[in-house]
């Protein structure tokens, strides 16, 4: 699939997106405390290629170019309950290069939403966007390989996983691995 010429605008790649149990928007700025919650829990960063904050001034600058995000280059969703609208996680596209088109993808969800199916349902309707709106050819995710529920789940969505960049993070004085995955348009079944 050619990458689309025409700019984008952030109204055009942030519309929402509907899933059954939740919606992906743009982030609020009704969203920091929420957002802070998220990126402040050390279980949900503990894979992450920075620690938890500590303080909700570490949560400001992180969210104004969340509120900003350039559509050309990176795409920023909340993933909020669709009932309620509040903000549990967020999913992120960034990296996107659009004439060779592709991008990388990243997620996370505050815990208390572990294991009701939410991040797959975010991924898929995020993955869907990428192919079919931005027409991107291939998507790829870093992941911190002992992070097992994330590689199953990606692995569910389809991503083959492709290599492994060994202590490629130190993050808290920890040194990371990362397993790379991709996953292109073309194998991209909308059932996964």
């Amino acid at each position: 699939m050619p990458a689309i010429d025409r700019p984008r605008t952030t109204t055009d790649v942030l519309s929402p997106q509907e899933g059954a149990t939740v919606r992906l928007r743009a982030h609020r700025q009704a969203d920091l405390d929420d957002f802070f919650a998220l990126y402040s829990d050390p279980e949900v960063m503990r894979y992450w290629s920075f620690p938890a904050w500590t303080h909700i001034e570490q949560a400001r600058d992180r969210f104004a170019s969340t509120l900003a995000c350039d559509p050309q280059r990176l795409v920023c969703w909340a993933i909020a309950e669709r009932d309620s609208d509040r903000l549990v996680g967020g999913v992120t596209l960034h990296s996107i290069d659009a004439a060779q088109g592709r991008a990388e993808i990243g997620y996370a969800l505050r815990r208390p939403y572990w294991g009701r199916g939410m991040a797959g349902e975010a991924m898929r309707l995020a993955i869907a966007h990428a192919f079919d709106v931005l027409e991107l050819r291939r998507i790829e995710a870093d992941i911190d390989p002992r992070n097992g529920p994330s590689c199953r789940l990606i692995e569910r969505l389809g991503f083959h996983r492709e290599g492994l960049l060994r202590e490629r993070w130190q993050v808290a004085g920890d040194l990371q691995d990362s397993a790379i995955y991709g996953l292109l348009a073309h194998e991209w079944g909308r059932d996964a």
